[in-house]
């Protein structure tokens, strides 16, 4: 199955400092394209993986689930550590969940993580119901869209399959226990207004993690894909900061890359498609 146009994976081989991104439910790497664009500028090594079963049509994600999505993030985070002395993860949504959980498994080998909006469980009466309704029901629409900023959409699906939601529900409840072995350094930014995932996901977070090096952003002109919205700057600036900070080595390599900035304002101006995330959480 041929891949959306946009949604194809992204890599760039920079200095000696890597930064594994991870996108979310029912997204693809356009969603958080200009963030890893920023970071390649900058001389940092960049790898922004397609999740199985994401960015071609949303039945494909029917034959996938949450062991397979963190594979693919845990092979790229794996191909990332034999390839550099520094490795940070950054996640959107779920793809902040998988940054957590392979915070929680690969320990000091991780230098920090960086999560946005990350989700911690599917909201609503209906997750309950997961178990039965998704053998009855495939799929339900989607929130498409979750972006204050005119004229920006995402790649991604407007629908929900529910044998992935349930998988993905599955991964929530095991991340949760996992929480406490992340210790890394973090920085955590989320929206005030979230219509996909709610702000007590981030609070659950914080509270359960045992890093002690924590700093927490609240974005007050972004919706969900804030990566995508009015904060994007924001982010990105803070994020490289936050390498900068543990990996002052990022700095001197940036200096020499020697690589065209190109404006950023007119990458995110250009991204189009459908919302990442879903009415189940993403």
């Amino acid at each position: 199955m041929p891949v959306l146009p946009g949604a194809e994976p992204y890599r760039h081989e920079g200095g000696e400092v890597g930064v594994l991104l991870c996108h979310g439910f029912t997204g693809s790497p356009q969603s958080l394209r200009p963030w890893a664009e920023y970071l390649a500028e900058r001389g940092l090594t960049v790898s922004l993986p397609l999740l199985p079963g994401h960015g071609t049509r949303w039945e494909d994600m029917q034959l996938t689930g949450w062991q397979d999505w963190y594979a693919e993030v845990d092979r790229e985070l794996r191909a990332l550590l034999a390839r550099c002395t520094q490795v940070f993860v950054f996640g959107l949504s779920m793809g902040g969940a998988l940054a957590l959980r392979l915070a929680s498994q690969h320990g000091d080998r991780i230098s920090g993580i960086v999560v946005v909006n990350p989700a911690n469980k599917v909201p609503g009466l209906a997750a309950y119901a997961l178990p039965v309704l998704r053998h009855l029901v495939p799929s339900v629409p989607g929130i498409v869209s979750d972006i204050k900023k005119e004229g920006v959409a995402e790649v991604g699906y407007d629908r929900v399959p529910l044998h992935a939601t349930h998988s993905m529900r599955t991964f929530y409840r095991l991340l949760d226990g996992e929480l406490p072995q992340v210790t890394q350094p973090m920085l955590l930014l989320h929206s005030r207004v979230d219509h996909v995932v709610p702000p007590a996901d981030s609070a659950r977070i914080l509270s359960r993690v045992s890093s002690t090096d924590v700093t927490e952003t609240v974005l007050e002109q972004s919706y969900h894909v804030a990566t995508l919205d009015h904060d994007a700057d924001r982010i990105f600036e803070e994020s490289h900061a936050f390498v900068l900070r543990l990996a002052p080595a990022a700095g001197k390599e940036s200096k020499d890359s020697g690589e065209a900035r190109v404006p950023r304002q007119s990458r995110q101006g250009d991204q189009v498609g459908q919302q990442e995330g879903t009415a189940t959480g993403g």
